[in-house]
């Protein structure tokens, strides 16, 4: 199981997130394109960290919503949300041109992530759009019970998908992600680390109604804001390792 983390998301004099000390123990990166969060500073000092440390780079776009994190949905059309996507990959890439990297995957960041895993006809648009961008890359999306019908669909126009999971957050029987609003949705480290055993064990999730959903999930979802986050992310690796 690949490990996966959102970086690159300071911006100017704002800092987020630990990157230094998170980059050593993930296996992809998912780096911000300059429309929630990163410029043109900071992702070239995270490529040259991904670089480093030898992990695979892949695109985090947004909605244009600097001021918001990415965090608002956006009513753009399927032209805007396109060349929303082309723009942000495209600079991502050729940055990391710059530094003789190749750039392997996208995932949607935030409220885009979300609205498109809610909207069947948003998903078309994010996958047509992946399809149609020159270079060949593959699309990261959540692992759901629809992951057969998106893995085929997404085929079908020449996309490989990433799905992925989350060892910190609370699904529905459905394979969503629980709201943040509600109480539980998000994990402490005991209820985390029994998600991810389980998850390596058997392929599957306790849902918040108790029931048991089988998730296909190729790479996991960690965050590394703070100390704990990097600490909880270490016994994570480590119980991935001890799974191969």
């Amino acid at each position: 199981m690949k490990l996966n983390c959102d970086l690159g998301e300071s911006f100017g004099s704002w800092n987020m997130g630990l990157d230094d000390d998170v980059m050593p123990h993930i296996n992809m990166a998912n780096i911000a394109c300059g429309f929630h969060a990163g410029d043109a500073d900071v992702i070239a000092k995270t490529l040259k960290l991904a670089k480093q440390h030898k992990v695979q780079i892949g695109a985090h776009p947004s909605y244009p919503d600097l001021q918001g994190f990415g965090r608002r949905s956006m009513n753009l059309s399927e032209v805007e949300l396109t060349n929303c996507l082309h723009y942000q990959i495209a600079a991502l890439e050729g940055m990391a041109k710059v530094q003789g990297l190749t750039l392997s995957y996208v995932k949607p960041h935030g409220a885009l992530y979300n609205d498109m895993m809610a909207d069947e006809q948003m998903l078309q648009t994010v996958i047509n759009a992946i399809a149609n961008y020159p270079s060949k890359l593959k699309l990261m999306i959540l692992a759901t019970k629809n992951a057969d019908k998106h893995t085929k669909i997404a085929k079908s126009l020449g996309v490989e998908l990433i799905l992925e999971a989350f060892a910190d957050r609370q699904y529905t029987d459905d394979g969503h992600l629980v709201s943040r609003t509600l109480e539980g949705s998000v994990h402490n480290k005991t209820a985390l680390l029994e998600q991810v055993t389980q998850l390596l064990s058997d392929g599957s999730v306790t849902t918040r109604s108790d029931k048991k959903l089988t998730l296909n999930a190729h790479s996991l979802c960690v965050h590394g804001d703070n100390a704990d986050g990097i600490a909880l992310i270490k016994d994570i690796k480590a119980l991935c390792e001890s799974a191969d």
